[in-house]
């Protein structure tokens, strides 16, 4: 294709100018919009102040990156430090965690032994999540030590309101299973702030009882269980808005030259994005049945052992549908950046197949454009 060119550079100003995603932890915007904040100062994310203005990715590996990364997996996290966070454009280094001496590269950046150390941890402690959705980024970090300042995570008070309503509803049945009294209401909201809560094992001592687990994998349940409430939340807040970006995408209006082969590409790629968005959805449905299964038996049949077992599964079945999560969810994060309600729907054959190559790539569609 005449038009086939390396974008990585443009791709990181576009990255930057945007907040933190699901796929993506924007420490460069951050640190440009909270660096006088005395908290910022006092509990940064990263000890290394270079690895504090970086861009963290969580990136679909590509065939021959699978190959010669060695990860053993399709989902890494690339950590990208711009070499000029004020020109972007120039592009920056890149390095994944994991890969052949990535300890040796982060060194390199390090301003001693203890703030590598921190920082290793931290990254790998990055790794371990499928996403970057703030509510679990804050949990899994705060789990593992890390006391990170608030304002690395963007969780507006509308929407933490809203995830409380909404795990309210869905674990009411369990109050009279778990607390055995006629305060339904009160309990309820009890165990909701309890539940979204850090360091609520004690507090959640009843249920424990109930499910019979010990120890890390009671621990590791529970924080899965948030999770996968958390992720039931982002779907149903999610649904109206992929719909509507689905069918903008389709309305998106293309100006610039661009040969026969492009504009095929662009033609295909608008079909198979609202396809696959809707596969996407559909595929999450697939795992957050599991989890509705098993708490209908637990509140419904009073089978303690069905849930006990999900829990006891949950982890893996965690990071698969926090991976499917984030991926619809970045599309339609990053299109409403690009063009916020209201906006025209205009934009260049550059931008287009910017756009599309990122979006069908995320989604696990290999873009046929690049591979062309």
């Amino acid at each position: 294709m005449s038009q086939k060119r390396d974008t990585q550079y443009r791709s990181l100003e576009s990255l930057a100018r945007t907040g933190s995603t699901s796929r993506a932890l924007n420490l460069v915007r951050i640190g440009d919009e909270q660096a006088d904040q005395p908290d910022y100062a006092a509990q940064p994310f990263f000890a290394t102040p270079v690895l504090n203005r970086a861009i963290i990715l969580k990136h679909r590996l590509r065939l021959d990156e699978v190959d010669s990364l060695k990860l053993g997996r399709r989902l890494a996290t690339k950590v990208i430090i711009p070499f000029d966070r004020k020109n972007l454009a120039i592009g920056g280094s890149a390095l994944f965690v994991g890969q052949s001496g990535w300890i040796d590269i982060l060194s390199e950046y390090s301003v001693g032994e203890e703030a590598l150390d921190r920082d290793a941890r931290m990254l790998e402690c990055l790794d371990e999540l499928p996403s970057f959705d703030p509510f679990l980024l804050r949990e899994h970090l705060r789990r593992h030590g890390f006391q990170v300042a608030d304002c690395y995570f963007s969780i507006a008070p509308n929407d933490r309101e809203h995830m409380q309503q909404f795990v309210a509803r869905e674990i009411r049945k369990l109050i009279q299973l778990a607390f055995k009294d006629n305060g339904a209401e009160a309990n309820t909201a009890k165990l909701v702030k309890i539940l979204l809560a850090q360091n609520s094992d004690e507090q959640l001592e009843p249920l424990r009882l109930t499910l019979r687990l010990e120890g890390d994998a009671y621990r590791e349940g529970i924080f899965c269980w948030k999770g996968f409430l958390y992720y039931k939340w982002v779907l149903k807040t999610l649904g109206a808005a992929l719909m509507d970006v689905a069918a903008e995408i389709e309305e998106l209006t293309v100006v610039g030259p661009r040969d026969s082969e492009v504009s095929q590409f662009i033609a295909s790629a608008r079909t198979r994005l609202r396809r696959t968005i809707e596969e996407r959805c559909a595929d999450v449905q697939v795992v957050l049945g599991h989890y509705d299964e098993a708490f209908d038996r637990l509140t419904r049949h009073g089978d303690a052992v069905a849930f006990r077992d999900f829990l006891l599964a949950a982890p893996t079945l965690f990071l698969e549908l926090g991976e499917r999560v984030g991926m619809i969810s970045h599309v339609a994060t990053f299109w409403r950046y690009r063009f916020p309600p209201g906006a025209e729907l205009r934009t260049s054959v550059e931008d287009a197949l910017d756009l599309l190559h990122d979006f069908e790539s995320g989604l696990g569609r290999p873009s046929l454009y690049l591979a062309a």
